[in-house]
């Protein structure tokens, strides 16, 4: 026979079990935060990202030296000669692009094609915890990982795409699988994320993207790259991200 004393002790340590599982469990929005952090969410980071578009056995490079600080992003194109010199500009949702010559930035959306299957918002960090709405679905395995599986709705219309079903490893908190759909619900591509660089982040080391493989969801051997190298972390000065000195 139980006694009172012994219910009480139960029913305190069952209420500090529920309550550190509460407490140790990590919310959606920190879970897609993680994951935005290893896709360029961070406070003074640089890389270059090689494009490379595949299509028709046609294959097509182009290079960009990027600069990103929380979530604007500075691009200059490096390659090839007839690009070199053309500049992005991404101040938290707007974008702007430049080439020698303009009398000033243009106004382009994230969304707008910049080679293959590859969209100018590719080549930038991700923001997903806060510009879209995120409901979580069955988790997933994926090449033997462990994943959460959450669907992304946009807040607004000036994100890279309308809706995306993200897959997110447990263990490693990155992004790993990702198919994107139109406003109307059609899956329009795909694409998987590898992991290759790492990087220290307050002390801690951590997987950083190195690579994007883009497809169309038609079955199609078209196929585009982002091979993004040499993460540098350094403090950005204000001046990088400068509308009115971005054409110099």
């Amino acid at each position: 026979m139980i006694k009172p004393r012994q219910t009480l002790s139960l029913l305190i340590l069952t209420i500090l079990f529920l309550a550190f599982n509460v407490s140790a469990a990590i919310s959606t929005h920190d879970i897609l935060k993680r994951a935005d952090e290893s896709r360029g969410n961070l406070q003074g980071v640089s890389w270059e990202v090689l494009v490379e578009s595949i299509e028709q056995q046609r294959t097509d490079t182009m290079v960009y030296d990027i600069k990103a600080r929380g979530f604007d992003i500075s691009g200059m194109s490096l390659e090839p000669p007839k690009y070199k010199g053309n500049k992005l500009l991404m101040l938290k949702t707007n974008m702007w692009f430049y080439k020698p010559g303009l009398s000033k930035p243009i106004p382009i959306s994230q969304r707008q094609k910049l080679m293959g299957n590859a969209a100018y918002g590719d080549i930038a960090s991700t923001n997903y915890a806060e510009d879209y709405e995120a409901m979580p679905l069955a988790d997933e395995t994926v090449d033997g990982e462990e994943c959460y599986v959450f669907n992304l709705k946009s807040k607004n219309d000036k994100t890279t795409y309308d809706q995306i079903k993200y897959w997110i490893s447990k263990k490693r908190l990155v992004g790993v699988k990702a198919e994107y759909f139109t406003v109307s619900g059609k899956k329009f591509k795909l694409a998987d994320m590898d992991y290759g660089n790492m990087v220290t982040i307050a002390g801690e080391k951590r997987p950083f993207i190195s690579k994007i493989t883009m497809r169309e969801a038609l079955m199609s051997e078209d196929v585009t790259y982002l091979n993004l190298t040499k993460p540098r972390f350094d403090p950005l000065p204000d001046y990088v991200f400068n509308l009115n000195l971005f054409m110099k």
